[in-house]
């Protein structure tokens, strides 16, 4: 480079410093500038010969991060600084230990933070950047700063991804998608989530990215007469009470366009909500509530309001802290319009999040921190959570963030914010784990309702409990929240082992009765024969008789043939379990049942999205094919449930050991008391095995009895029999 282009580059390194205190958010105190001012040089003569892909100095980079974390998110001085320097420890000869020295511990444990998040191995596999997802989030713990200005990091390189390869940029856009934008959007930052869902468009999709922004631009005179239209029927009645407001019209992202025309098969044209109308107030705390309200009501005196579409942000605020009140009116020529309606402290927490709080905070009682502070309590709780499956975790996470609230009341009235589709299970274990796992039953609105029940905004709910009681695998069908079925599956599993337990030593005698040894040897063998994958998978089986006398006597009989061994093991080498030792007890997707009764029943594959065992999935009732399965994201599954729901129905893959048949015993005996407090005791007191019908009648003495049984298999099934046999005063158990 010459010296007059070196000269210019400074000059501008230098502008855009200046800059960067000018549009800060907050307060800068001469400290704060001080700090600032050493992280910039510390930043400038770290990266000094460095060049990104574009071939300028790579110092603009940390430097458009600190602005994003400066003016969009609004943070403090201390993220400024840390945003210079987050790429020093990782890309330069500065250590962590130099940073420390020079900055102090809060800078350092943030810059660590950041790079422990760079370092992360990056894969297409999913599974991994599933776990490397896992792994960052688990920097919250050290501070959730970190985590914010990884968000902008990522934000400005999006800005920035046009010099780079097509196959990296599709890369680095479908992982935006896939985990910073949610992020974004939980923490509150609606803006920034906005830009990097269009910019993750731009990349993976360009081809319907350019066409909708296009559309967008040629439609926008239209757009700005109309919000004229708007503003001026209104703009009389809001002068006349004296508010000192704006009206801006807000259009709606490319994305959410595009999201939009795919989900509901529509075109550009049809979509008739492409923006948003936000009228901003001036407002004292005091008077927001009132203000907005006041607001409303000139709207829709001027226009009909639709009363499905009214959202109350401002009396319960949405757990990112949102605040708003939006309300769907006829606006001119017709046409249905989005109306925002939000005081100016409102619009600055909807656009930069957290950071706005702050700037607010009225004591230390903030419940809009405290919800953020709750959030990343859950968090933490599913993320320390070894059981979970990477991939689960990311999508629950995913589901829990985008998902729409609804607020429920407890019993003393106290108000809890649960995702859109919670039931009584996410409730009980939104409250505390303990009640989640020993919940019996729920009330809602006082009257009884099904764990499966779908809760409503309003609805007060009790949850009723029993020290018996304990999670079963249909739970995970009635739990929608990643808190309740992490819970519920961690629960499942300790049970599991219990059996597998109890398993363990049902099969040390059961060998020894083959004259076979309890070895590793012959517990590998076992696990190969059964076609399992660990010898905890095995001790379960046996434990829930799944594995029984017969079984092991096929296995006796085939270890004792020599001359098959002999030409087996010439033909092909010994198989070995690899994971013999694995702590786990694997779910084998064997089966695929369907309807609530889970019935077995004939079905074909549908071609158009090929499932496979372990699929979410739903069956169709064809005309001429039967019942034909897709998955759950199939192409056409959307257009199948909107246009022949009756024609659907419920399926899924499950493990066939864990399938729960229902079975009918008849008793009959001499009437006596407690007899039947006797027979419910011990079907109770018998793993595995529930009630889920009883009937009993007493005539001259003698008493005949109906129970309908879930069990897993017909020896569970023999157990109770033989059990409520010796109950004294029973005379007759057999099976309908």
């Amino acid at each position: 480079m010459t010296e007059a282009a070196i000269e210019k580059e400074n000059k501008q390194i230098a502008r855009q410093y200046k800059e960067l205190l000018r549009i800060s958010y907050q307060t800068l105190s001469e400290d704060d500038k001080k700090l600032i001012r050493k992280a910039f040089d510390t930043a400038v003569d770290a990266h000094k010969d460095q060049r990104r892909k574009s071939g300028e100095a790579y110092i603009f980079h940390p430097i458009a991060v600190a602005k994003i974390v400066a003016s969009e998110i609004g943070l403090d001085a201390t993220s400024i600084a840390a945003a210079l320097l987050h790429d020093v420890v990782e890309d330069t000869e500065y250590t962590l230990t130099n940073i420390e020295k020079m900055f102090g511990e809060t800078v350092a444990k943030i810059v660590d933070g950041l790079t422990k998040i760079s370092s992360l191995k990056k894969d297409k596999d999913v599974s991994l950047q599933a776990e490397n997802f896992r792994k960052m989030l688990l920097t919250l713990n050290d501070d959730v700063r970190v985590i914010i200005i990884k968000i902008a990091d990522r934000l400005h390189n999006m800005q920035t991804m046009d010099a780079m390869r097509p196959d990296k940029q599709i890369k680095i856009a479908s992982e935006t998608l896939y985990i910073y934008a949610p992020l974004a959007h939980r923490i509150g930052l609606y803006n920034i989530k906005t830009e990097l869902e269009d910019l993750g468009l731009k990349y993976t999709d360009p081809e319907v990215y350019h066409d909708i922004l296009k559309k967008i631009k040629e439609s926008k005179e239209d757009q700005d007469n109309y919000i004229k239209a708007f503003s001026r029927v209104i703009e009389d009645s809001l002068d006349k009470e004296s508010l000192d407001y704006s009206i801006k019209g807000r259009p709606k992202s490319i994305y959410s366009i595009n999201r939009k025309i795919q989900t509901q098969n529509i075109s550009f044209d049809e979509i008739y909500d492409k923006f948003a109308i936000r009228i901003i107030y001036k407002s004292e705390p005091s008077q927001e509530k009132f203000l907005a309200w006041k607001i409303y009501s000139i709207v829709t005196d001027h226009f009909r309001p639709n009363p499905t579409r009214l959202r109350d942000w401002i009396s319960s605020p949405k757990s990112t802290g949102y605040e708003a009140l939006h309300i769907t009116v006829m606006g001119p020529k017709g046409r249905w319009v989005e109306v925002q309606i939000r005081s100016e402290r409102m619009n600055e927490i909807a656009e930069k999040g957290y950071a706005a709080h702050y700037k607010y905070k009225q004591g230390d009682d903030n419940k809009e921190e405290r919800g953020f502070e709750e959030w990343v309590t859950r968090l933490q709780e599913a993320l320390e959570n070894p059981d979970v499956n990477a991939v689960d975790f990311v999508e629950q996470f995913k589901l829990n963030l985008y998902s729409k609230e609804i607020f429920v009341f407890t019993p003393q009235g106290d108000l809890k914010s649960l995702p859109k589709g919670s039931t009584p299970l996410d409730f009980a274990f939104s409250i505390h784990t303990e009640i989640g796992l020993r919940t019996r039953g729920a009330r809602v609105n006082s009257k009884l309702v099904p764990l499966s029940h779908e809760l409503k905004s309003g609805d007060q709910v009790e949850i009723i409990t029993s020290d018996n009681a304990q999670p079963n695998v249909n739970w995970l069908d009635y739990a929608t929240t990643a808190r309740a079925r992490a819970k519920i599956k961690s629960s499942l599993k300790d049970e599991k082992k219990e059996i597998a337990e109890e398993g363990k030593a049902v099969l040390a005698r059961k060998l020894k009765a083959q004259k076979i040894q309890f070895n590793e040897k012959s517990i590998n063998e076992l696990v190969v024969f059964f076609n399992l994958k660990t010898s905890l998978d095995l001790f379960y089986r046996v434990g829930i008789g799944k594995i029984d006398n017969q079984l092991l006597k096929d296995f006796a009989n085939s270890r004792s043939n020599s001359l098959v061994s002999y030409f087996k093991s010439k033909i092909k080498k010994p198989q070995v379990a690899a994971d013999i030792n694995k702590d786990e007890i694997t779910a084998k997707y064997d089966q695929l049942v369907f309807g609530k009764e889970e019935e077995k029943l004939d079905y074909k594959l549908a071609n158009c999205c090929n499932p496979i065992p372990g699929d979410t999935v739903f069956g169709f009732i064809s005309v001429n094919d039967g019942i034909k399965v897709h998955k759950k994201d199939c192409p056409n599954a959307l257009q199948l449930q909107s246009n022949y729901a009756y024609r659907i129905i419920q399926a899924k893959w499950i493990d066939s050991s864990q399938q729960d048949f229902q079975s009918v015993i008849k008793l009959q005996g001499i009437d006596n008391l407690g007899l039947v407090s006797e027979i419910t005791k011990e079907i109770s007191s018998n793993m595995g095995v529930n009630m889920k019908n009883l009937n009993f009648d007493s005539s001259d003495g003698i008493f005949n009895g109906r129970i309908t049984l879930v069990v897993k298999n017909n020896n569970n099934l023999n157990t109770i029999i033989q059990r409520l046999k010796k109950i004294n005063g029973i005379d007759k158990v057999s099976r309908e």
